[in-house]
C-alpha cells in the first residue's frame, strides 16, 4: 500500500502528536514506536490551497515545502502571513516563543489555534502577548520586533541544533521571555488596538521529551528514491521525529521532507538508508509562515 504524508500535527486535545495522510487518515506518534517507510519514485508538487498541483512537478529532495514555484505563488495568494486577508474576521494572538538562549521570536497564530502553531514550529517555551483582531495584532508583531530586538523567524537547523542541550530547569529555559515579556508591556501604543494579557509560561520540554534526545545526532538531508527511514520512535519536537535506529543511536527526520513523497512500508529494523548531514549543518530551511 502507498501512502503520502502530508506533515506531523499537534492537536491540541491529544497533546501528542501525529502524522497525518492525504485521505483524513493519522498515526499517533507514540515514544516507543517502531516507523519504517521506504520512499517510492519521484517527489512531486502536493498543490496548493486544496487543489492538486496541475503538473505534477517535481520538487526537489532537500525542500522544505513540496511545492512548485507556480503553486507557491498560489499558496501565498490569501496568506495570513503575506497579509492577503486583511479582513479577516477571527480573533488573533501575538506570542513570544523561546527555542534556546537568544533565540526569541515574535509571531501570531490565530486564537482558535490554542497553542498548535507553538507546537509545531518547535518552541520550547511560549507566552501569550496580546489578542485582538488580525491588522492590529500584525502591527503589533512588527513595533516589538523592533522595539525587543527579536526576529520572526529563526532557522531550523539552529533550533534543532540546541534543543538537546537546554537547560532541565523550567525556570531558567523561561527567564528570556518572562524579561521580554516585562519589556514587551513597556512598549508603547500597541495596548491601546490589542488586550495585552499577563505572563504566564507554557513549557513544551515534556511534551517534546527534551530528556530523551541525542546531542549531535545526524540529520535525514533528504528521502531518495528506494531510501528507507526506520527505527524506534524516541521523541517528536516540532516536525522532527527522533528515531533510535539501533544500539541507542538516533537519527532525526524533519517529517516536512515527507511531503510529495510516495511511501510503502519497510521493516522497521531496516536501519537508514537515505542521505545523512551533520546535525549543525544549515539546512537554508526556515519555519513556514502558516497560520
Amino acid at each position: 500500500m502507498t501512502w503520502r504524508c502530508t506533515g506531523v500535527a499537534w492537536p491540541a486535545e491529544a497533546r501528542i502528536a501525529v502524522l497525518r495522510w492525504e485521505g483524513g487518515r493519522i498515526s499517533p506518534l507514540t515514544p516507543g514506536k517502531r516507523l519504517g517507510f521506504r520512499a517510492d519514485g519521484e517527489r512531486v508538487c502536493v498543490g496548493a490551497r486544496g487543489n492538486p498541483c496541475p503538473l505534477r512537478a517535481g520538487v526537489p529532495g532537500r525542500a522544505a515545502r513540496a511545492l512548485c514555484r507556480e503553486c507557491a505563488a498560489l499558496d501565498r495568494v490569501g496568506s495570513v502571513a503575506a497579509d492577503g486577508v486583511p479582513d479577516d474576521p477571527r480573533t488573533y494572538r501575538v506570542y513570544l516563543a523561546w527555542f534556546g538562549p537568544g533565540m526569541v521570536k515574535v509571531g501570531i497564530t490565530a486564537e482558535e489555534r490554542g497553542p498548535a502553531r507553538l507546537l509545531e514550529q518547535g518552541a520550547v517555551v511560549f507566552s501569550w502577548l496580546g489578542r485582538g483582531p488580525l491588522m492590529a495584532a500584525r502591527r503589533t508583531e512588527e513595533v516589538l520586533r523592533s522595539a525587543l530586538g527579536v526576529p520572526d523567524r529563526i532557522a531550523y537547523a539552529e533550533k534543532r541544533a540546541v534543543r538537546p542541550l537546554l537547560a532541565a530547569d523550567p525556570a531558567e529555559r523561561a527567564a528570556e521571555v518572562e524579561e521580554l515579556h516585562r519589556r514587551a508591556l513597556a512598549v508603547g501604543g500597541w495596548t491601546e488596538t490589542l488586550h495585552p494579557l499577563p505572563y504566564e509560561p507554557f513549557d513544551h520540554a515534556a511534551a517534546f521529551g527534551l530528556d530523551r534526545l541525542a546531542p549531535a545526532a545526524p540529520v535525514v538531508r533528504q528521502l531518495v528514491d528506494g531510501g528507507a527511514v526506520a527505527g524506534t520512535l524516541v521523541a517528536v519536537a516540532g516536525p522532527d521525529l527522533h528515531l533510535d535506529t539501533g544500539e541507542g543511536r538516533q537519527v532525526v527526520l524533519d517529517t516536512r521532507l515527507l511531503a510529495g513523497w510516495s511511501l510503502v512500508g519497510a521493516d522497521p529494523a531496516s536501519g537508514v538508508s537515505v542521505p545523512l548531514a551533520d546535525a549543525a549543518a544549515r539546512s537554508g530551511g526556515t519555519q513556514d509562515g502558516l497560520f
